[in-house]
C-alpha cells in the first residue's frame, strides 16, 4: 500500500513539473500559456499533412501559375511582419468552395473560389493575415492539445518523453498521427481564437502597408454570402470562421486604432488575377458537371465538361470530369484518353493517376495500371490504389510488399479497406496468427482447463492451432470450429488442472486461416 502511494505521489510530482516547464510565452499575445506540444512537433505535423490536405481538396491550382506566384508574394509581405517566424508556405487550392485554412507550422491553403469573391489585394491580405495569426499564435496546436488532454494522452506522453526538443517532437508526433490534423481542418476554432485572429490579422496587414478597412469589407462580404449562398460553397469556411455582425463591428472599431490609409490594390488584384476571373464560367460549368455526375446524368456531365474545356483547356479537373462521364457511358478507351490528358496537365495531382490506374486495371492493362497507381500513392495514399498494388505484389510472390500495401489500405474504413484487410489476413494470418488471435487459459468451476480464444479481426477465422509451452516442453492442439469476428470463444478440454499448472504454462495461436 505504501509503495502504491509513493508511486502515485512521484507520478504527480513529475506531471506537475512537466506542466510547469511546458508553459511558454505566446509570441503574438505575450501571454504565458500551457503548451505541451513542442514546436518541432507542430512543424512536423504541418509539413507532413500539407500536401495530403491540398490533394484531398482538388490539388494545387496550376492552370495559371501567376496566380500562386501572386498569393505567395502577398504571403511573404505578411510573413515579414508576423510576430512568429515560421517556414510559412502559401498555395492556391483548386477548389470552388469559399475557404482558406492554415495548418500548424504556417502551411496555408487558399481556395480558388475565395479568390473570385474578393475585390482587392487588401482583402486578400486580411484573409491571409487572419490565417497567419492562427499559426503564429499556435491556435491549431492548442486545438490539438485540448483534444488530446481530454483523452489524457498529452500528459502521459509528456511524462514519458525524454528531455531533448528533437526527441519530444518525434515521439509526440507518433502519438498524435495524421488523423488529428485532418480532424483539425474540419473543426471550429473558438470564439476567442477567431477574435484574436481578426485582431492581429489586421495588425499584420497594417504593418505590411494595407488598409485595415479591407478586413471589414471582406467580413461584410462573407456575412452577405452566408445569408444568401444557394450552392453550399461556403460550408467549410463558415464552419471554421463563422462571420457575424459582431465580428464586423469589432473589426470596424479596431480600424480606428490603426494607422489610417494604406493600400487597397484593387487594380493590381484584378490585373494579376485577370485570367482566373476570365475563365470563372468554366469552373461554374465544372461544378454543375460534378453534380450531374453524382446524379448519374452522364450526358449532361459530358456536355458541361466540354463547355469548361472550351473555355479553359489547360485545367486537368475538366478532363477528369469528361473522363468520368465517358466511363459512366461505358466508353472506356475515350475515358482513358481523358485521364491521360489530365495527368499530363497536372502530374502533381493524384486523382488523374488514380482514375487512370483503376480503369486500366479494369481492362486488364496491369503494367500500365501499376505505373499510374504508384504515381497516385506517391501523392496521396488511397485504399483503392494500395489494394490493387497489394494484389499485384501478391501475384508476383512478393508477399512482404503485398502485406505492406494491404496494411496501409486496411486503415481505410471503406469497401477497399475492408477487402484489403481480408487479403492481408490471407497472406499474414497463417504465419503471424498471434497478431490477430489471442489465447489464454483459465481453470473453470469444475477444476478443468478451458482455452479462451479471441478473434481480434472482423472476419471469421478457423483452423486455429494453439501451442502450449511449459518449460522446455510444448504441445500443439488443433481447435475445431470457427471463431466469428470480434468474438471470444471458450474451448473446454476436460483436463483437470491446478492454478499453479496454468501459471507455469503459456499458450499462443501459432496457425490459423481466414474462413472463406
Amino acid at each position: 500500500m505504501q509503495t502504491h502511494r509513493t508511486f502515485k505521489h512521484s507520478f504527480l510530482a513529475i506531471a506537475v513539473t512537466t506542466l510547469l516547464s511546458s508553459c511558454a510565452t505566446n509570441p503574438v499575445t505575450g501571454k504565458n500559456e500551457l503548451m505541451l506540444i513542442p514546436e518541432a512537433t507542430e512543424l512536423q505535423l504541418g509539413e507532413e499533412n500539407y500536401q495530403p490536405s491540398r490533394q484531398m481538396q482538388g490539388g494545387d491550382y496550376i492552370a495559371d501559375p501567376k496566380v500562386a506566384a501572386y498569393i505567395q508574394e502577398i504571403g511573404r509581405k505578411l510573413a515579414v511582419v508576423s510576430d512568429r517566424k515560421l517556414p510559412y508556405e502559401f498555395n492556391v487550392v483548386n477548389d470552388s468552395q469559399i475557404n482558406a485554412w492554415m495548418l500548424p507550422g504556417g502551411k496555408m491553403g487558399i481556395n480558388r473560389g475565395l479568390l473570385l469573391k474578393m475585390d482587392n489585394e487588401a482583402e486578400l491580405a486580411a484573409v491571409m493575415g487572419h490565417e497567419m495569426t492562427h499559426a503564429a499564435a499556435k491556435h491549431g496546436a492548442k486545438h490539438i492539445q485540448q483534444a488530446l488532454l481530454l483523452q489524457g494522452a498529452v500528459l502521459v506522453a509528456s511524462v514519458a518523453i525524454g528531455s531533448s526538443t528533437e526527441d519530444k517532437g518525434t515521439q509526440t508526433a507518433g502519438i498524435i498521427g495524421a488523423q488529428v490534423v485532418s480532424a483539425l481542418l474540419q473543426s471550429k476554432f473558438s470564439r476567442d481564437d477567431e477574435r484574436e485572429a481578426d485582431h492581429y490579422g489586421m495588425v499584420y496587414m497594417s504593418r505590411a502597408g494595407y488598409d485595415p478597412k479591407a478586413a471589414v469589407t471582406v467580413q461584410e462580404m462573407l456575412l452577405r454570402e452566408s445569408k444568401g449562398s444557394p450552392d453550399n460553397m461556403l460550408t467549410q469556411l463558415l464552419a471554421d470562421h463563422p462571420p457575424s455582425a459582431e465580428r464586423v463591428a469589432a473589426n470596424r472599431a479596431f480600424t480606428k486604432k490603426l494607422p489610417k490609409g494604406g493600400l487597397l490594390g484593387r487594380q493590381a488584384y484584378h490585373r494579376r488575377l485577370a485570367h482566373l476571373f476570365k475563365v470563372a464560367p468554366a469552373y461554374a460549368a465544372y461544378d454543375k458537371g460534378q453534380k450531374a455526375l453524382k446524379a448519374h446524368q452522364y450526358s449532361k456531365a459530358l456536355q458541361l465538361a466540354d463547355k469548361a474545356i472550351a473555355i479553359e483547356p489547360k485545367e486537368a479537373l475538366f478532363h477528369i470530369l469528361k473522363g468520368s462521364a465517358l466511363e459512366g457511358k461505358h466508353k472506356k478507351n475515350a475515358a482513358i484518353n481523358q485521364y491521360q490528358k489530365a495527368a499530363a496537365l497536372n502530374p502533381g495531382y493524384f486523382a488523374p493517376h488514380l482514375k487512370l490506374g483503376l480503369l486500366l486495371d479494369s481492362v486488364g492493362r496491369r503494367k500500365q495500371a501499376q505505373q499510374s497507381l504508384k504515381k497516385s500513392v506517391k501523392l496521396l495514399k488511397t485504399a483503392p490504389a494500395l489494394f490493387i498494388l497489394g494484389r499485384y505484389a501478391k501475384d508476383r510472390g512478393n508477399l512482404a510488399q503485398a502485406k505492406k500495401y494491404f496494411a496501409q489500405a486496411a486503415q481505410d474504413g471503406g469497401s477497399a479497406g475492408k477487402a484489403a484487410y481480408a487479403d492481408l489476413l490471407r497472406v499474414d494470418l497463417p504465419v503471424n496468427s498471434s497478431s490477430y488471435v489471442t489465447a489464454s487459459m483459465v481453470r473453470n468451476s469444475s477444476g478443468q482447463l478451458d482455452f479462451l480464444v479471441k478473434n481480434n479481426t472482423p472476419f471469421p477465422i478457423g483452423k486455429i492451432i494453439l501451442e502450449i509451452r511449459e518449460g522446455r516442453n510444448s504441445k500443439r492442439i488443433p481447435l475445431r470450429g470457427v471463431v466469428d469476428g470480434n468474438t471470444t470463444d471458450t474451448y473446454p478440454t476436460g483436463v483437470a488442472v491446478t492454478q499453479q499448472d496454468i501459471n507455469n504454462a503459456s499458450v499462443e495461436a501459432v496457425s490459423a486461416r481466414l474462413q472463406e
